[in-house]
């Protein structure tokens, strides 16, 4: 089959979905070797990228779906949703992020870690369909997980988890709170270790006479 021929079909499959498509479906249809497919979709997504196209293929985990690009996003919502627009505060995003970074996290761990209720915030972020249930826990009482979805990717431009940004190290007192302190002497004892390494690497100028 055509290259083109090839990205015409995933074009339409895609549109016609209106939803993320397996990479197995495409697959499955196309009768092509998976990375073949995976090869022509990375060629469609750099011609989507032009200026003049409002639409983006993305990735979301083994997924690919199309969307239009984000920085249109002011004037189609509000044909397409007269709802209001999603306002997340920062105790729903600081909720969010535990969540991402700690899958399948029950809601009693994520106020142990917030030291406040996380019951609105969790509802919220159901609402707008960024996390989902992850099933019960282990732990005693068999309490409700929760983990981020495709949603979740997609809206912060994530292909999968994995792509997070590094954790900062800290460390935690008995109350389990970050230690400050501790973080500022660790980062100003790195900063002297360096200084140190410098000194001793640079040469020694030379002497006259």
């Amino acid at each position: 089959m055509e290259i083109e021929k090839t990205k015409a079909i995933i074009e339409a499959i895609l549109f016609a979905a209106g939803r993320a498509v397996e990479i197995n479906e495409l697959v499955l249809v196309l009768e092509i070797a998976k990375e073949d497919i995976e090869n022509i979709i990375r060629k469609m997504q750099e011609e989507y990228k032009a200026e003049n196209k409002g639409i983006e293929l993305i990735k979301v985990n083994n997924m690919y779906q199309l969307c239009t690009k984000k920085e249109l996003h002011e004037y189609i919502y509000p044909i397409l949703d007269k709802r209001a627009k999603p306002n997340l505060s920062n105790a729903a995003l600081e909720t969010l992020a535990i969540i991402a970074y700690n899958p399948k996290i029950t809601r009693a761990e994520i106020e142990a870690i917030r030291g406040v209720s996380a019951d609105a915030c969790v509802y919220k972020l159901l609402e707008y369909g960024l996390v989902q249930e992850a099933g019960k826990s282990d732990l005693p009482g068999k309490p409700m997980s929760y983990k981020t979805t495709n949603e979740f990717l997609k809206m912060f431009g994530y292909t999968s988890l994995e792509e997070l940004p590094e954790l900062p190290r800290y460390k935690l007192d008995e109350n389990q709170q970050i230690v400050i302190d501790d973080l500022i002497e660790e980062d100003e004892k790195e900063e002297t270790n360096k200084k140190e390494e410098i000194n001793m690497e640079a040469p020694e100028p030379a002497r006259e006479g």
